[in-house]
């Protein structure tokens, strides 16, 4: 009865091990960076963006809702930046002049956002 043999011819012989170690490799330096970040605090360098919902009807601006990091909504001229009208509270009601933009101010850890543009 003739033997079956299952070697591999020498040219294909480790390829298998060196892709394991390779793959073996990046996963533990993935899951390195990735522990590094949580214990060295780079995810909390990021920044957010004020949030508000407004209703518009015209020119008159409603404030819907306040997202956590917002004090407000204001209307903001575009050309020279000046601020036409503030409000501070959810069911306050302001008019903004025509070109306005519509923004949610932010509090001392989030960015000004804008809502809406040229009302």
């Amino acid at each position: 009865m003739r033997e079956i043999s299952f070697e591999l011819p020498d040219d294909e012989r480790g390829v298998s091990p060196v892709i394991g170690v390779i793959l073996m490799v990046a996963i533990t330096v993935i899951l390195a960076a990735v522990i590094a970040s949580f214990v060295l605090g780079f995810g909390d360098s990021v920044s957010t963006n004020a949030s508000a919902g407004v209703e518009v009807d015209n020119a008159n601006v409603t404030v819907v809702s306040l997202g956590d990091s917002a004090q407000g909504v204001a209307c903001i001229n575009p050309d020279n930046g000046d601020t036409n009208s503030t409000a501070m509270s959810v069911g306050s009601t302001i008019e903004c002049h025509s070109g306005d933009n519509v923004i949610a101010i932010g509090n001392e850890d989030a960015s000004n956002s804008t809502l809406r543009t040229n009302i």
